[in-house]
């Protein structure tokens, strides 16, 4: 700091002393300040300036190239080294000129110019670093970008069509634009008390529903919102959390989420994150057996089965839901490791006795054996069955091991599962230590649509039955919506005590926005242009409308007999990613999203087929 300065304080006014004692004591103090100031600088050009330690090396401890002369032999000379010395403080002066004209340079140049230079340079360090091994600074390969063909559709030419599907993207901005108001970042959305909702299921994890809602954004092509929501995910979606988080749960949102994000619209930030959670993942699978945890703690990597599940067993539909994502993180991380862990699941289960041929809920992963022998094609079996199907589907139908553990399966489902009401209504019942229970779930009526999609691919006589199948499934999952007050489906309904697809206990009432029964209109339509399904899919949109909708959004209710709706004040994230993205394509036209270069996992996040054949490459994306 410049003596001139720190003059003026001498002269402050109003001082409240102005005795000769206080104004020596003055002079030492600015005295002092000099001084500091004297030292500060100097040493600040010895650390600070440009190959500073060389010059501090040599005024002080003799410089390094000092030293080198002198060891070579008696023959070194004082001249030499003082000849090192003036190239060294020749150098130091040629850096800093440089460093100061460079700075006074930058200093000129507008802040738009600066940012373009600094994006400039980061793009020239990923090239050089891309050029010499292949990988970028996240330590992921280079990855040339392909979109599969129907990312987004056209209008449908039917009018009366076209004007439902615009009521469907119109509920969706409604309830995007809810969260987006009252719950931005949370997890989920309460409609009804216009505020956040977290569920434990993903422990600190924040903004599920953007997370989920992503891909049905793009599809709809609703771009401001999409970018919205992308700019959130680059800037706050953080899984470094000191928390457990359910791994079913957080791969089929989160993982699935982003997955689809990126494959639908190249943004490099999805398929980043994606690999950095599903690393944070595999910790997950150290146990035993390598049959993975339900609960893992993100940070610390220790994981636990859910104190309920018979003597704390993995579950069948969360190991057995992992496939489709880890496929693809292999395939976008170049790390196999993603891929030999849901392969090694397969492995485990191959070796076990199956009764009846079929597969129970759970499975202890230490000891490798089945704990209670329950079986269902509803909750805690659902998706492992889905995953079957669609992981040969995926794998462009090379996955031949997959697809024989899936027809097996659908064969002794058929047998021992299978059931006819009185009235004719085919329903899935669950299995108990050989025992039948009649009662079906609304998460089973998934199942209509997985017989339908994998019904091409079975045997030539089988395939005409496992339609006729799927058909009678979707009858029967209409039905439990149609006969109730809201005209919306309970969360599960049985076929005993007289009563048939109804639900006969309070705690199976109600309706949480589930996408299960939409998801089989929308294959059935797919497969069949069987008129009746829009038809049935409009019906729950006109229920939905009227019972679910909120000011704040759309919320569950607590009793779909009820004459008037009890709002359960939850929004899911779900229900944007699945219940409206299947009522859009439910009235959208065959080639959006078609099923040749797509596959849903069981959130509907849509993931592309790998193709095997290098030839065989979906449309190129600039």
């Amino acid at each position: 700091m410049p003596v001139a300065t720190l003059l003026p304080f001498t002269a402050t006014p109003n001082r409240k002393s102005a005795s000769p004692t206080s104004f020596r004591l003055t002079e030492k103090f600015i005295l002092l300040l000099v001084f500091s100031a004297f030292i500060t600088l100097c040493f600040g050009a010895i650390f600070f300036l440009p190959d500073s330690s060389k010059l501090l090396s040599g005024v002080f401890f003799h410089s390094s190239a000092v030293e080198t002369n002198t060891r070579t032999g008696p023959d070194s000379s004082d001249s030499g080294s003082a000849g090192n010395d003036e190239r060294v403080l020749a150098k130091i002066r040629k850096d800093h000129e440089k460093a100061l004209l460079e700075a006074k340079d930058t200093l000129q140049k507008r802040p738009d110019e600066i940012k373009q230079d600094i994006i400039n340079d980061k793009d020239k360090v990923v090239k050089e670093s891309i050029g010499q091994g292949g990988k970028d600074l996240n330590n992921l390969p280079f990855v040339q970008y392909h979109r599969p063909p129907g990312a987004t559709g056209h209008e449908p030419l039917d009018p009366e069509t076209r004007d439902r599907r615009a009521k469907i993207k119109e509920m969706m901005k409604h309830a995007w634009d809810s969260y987006r108001r009252y719950a931005w970042g949370s997890n989920e959305l309460r409609p009804v008390s216009k505020q956040g909702h977290s569920s434990n299921l993903f422990g600190s994890i924040k903004g599920a529903t953007i997370v989920d809602a992503l891909d049905t954004l793009y599809i709809m092509e609703m771009f401001d919102e999409f970018d919205a929501a992308t700019d959130w995910v680059e800037k706050n979606l953080d899984f470094n959390v000191n928390a457990e988080v359910s791994v079913f749960e957080v791969n089929i949102r989160f993982v699935g989420g982003l997955l689809s994000a990126y494959y639908l619209s190249g943004k490099e930030v999805f398929r980043r994150k994606a690999v950095e959670l599903g690393e944070k993942l595999l910790p997950a699978f150290k146990t035993p057996t390598g049959i993975p945890w339900a609960l893992l703690n993100l940070k610390s990597g220790i994981g636990r089965n859910w104190p309920w599940a018979s003597g704390g067993s993995s579950i069948l539909a969360e190991y057995g839901t992992l496939h489709l994502e880890f496929m693809h993180l292999s395939k976008l991380s170049g790390n196999p490791e993603f891929a030999q862990k849901v392969m090694n699941i397969r492995k485990v289960l191959n070796r076990l006795d199956k009764p009846q041929g079929l597969y129970p809920n759970y499975l202890n992963p230490n000891s490798g054996q089945w704990g209670q022998h329950h079986v269902s094609v509803g909750g805690l079996g659902d998706s492992f069955y889905e995953y079957l199907l669609k992981a040969w589907l995926m794998s462009d139908k090379t996955d031949e091991e997959g697809k024989k553990m899936y027809y097996d399966a659908l064969q002794a489902i058929e047998t021992n599962l299978m059931r006819k009401s009185s009235s004719g209504l085919t329903y899935i019942a669950e299995w108990k230590g050989g025992l039948l229970e009649h009662k079906m779930g609304h998460l089973t009526c998934f199942a209509g649509g997985m017989i339908a999609l994998g019904a091409d691919g079975a045997p030539s006589d089988k395939t005409g039955h496992q339609m006729e199948q799927a058909a009678e499934i979707a009858r029967t999952c209409h039905e439990s919506y149609a006969r109730t007050a809201l005209k919306l489906g309970p969360e599960a309904f049985r076929f005993d005590g007289g009563v048939e697809a109804i639900a006969t206990r309070q705690n199976e009432k109600y309706f949480i926005l589930r996408p299960e029964v939409i998801e089989t209109y929308m294959y059935m339509w797919r497969f069949t242009h069987d008129p009746k399904y829009r038809e049935w899919g409009w019906e729950a949109v006109q229920a939905l409308e009227q019972h679910c909708k909120v000011e704040g959004g759309y919320s569950g209710v607590r009793d779909v007999y009820a004459s008037t709706p009890n709002h359960d004040d939850v929004q899911q994230s779900f229900y944007l990613a699945e219940t409206l993205k299947y009522l859009y394509l439910l009235f959208s036209d065959d080639d959006h999203l078609p099923f040749d270069h797509w596959v849903f996992n069981t959130e509907a996040h849509p993931l592309p087929v790998i193709r095997k054949d290098k030839t065989d490459r979906p449309n190129e994306v600039e």
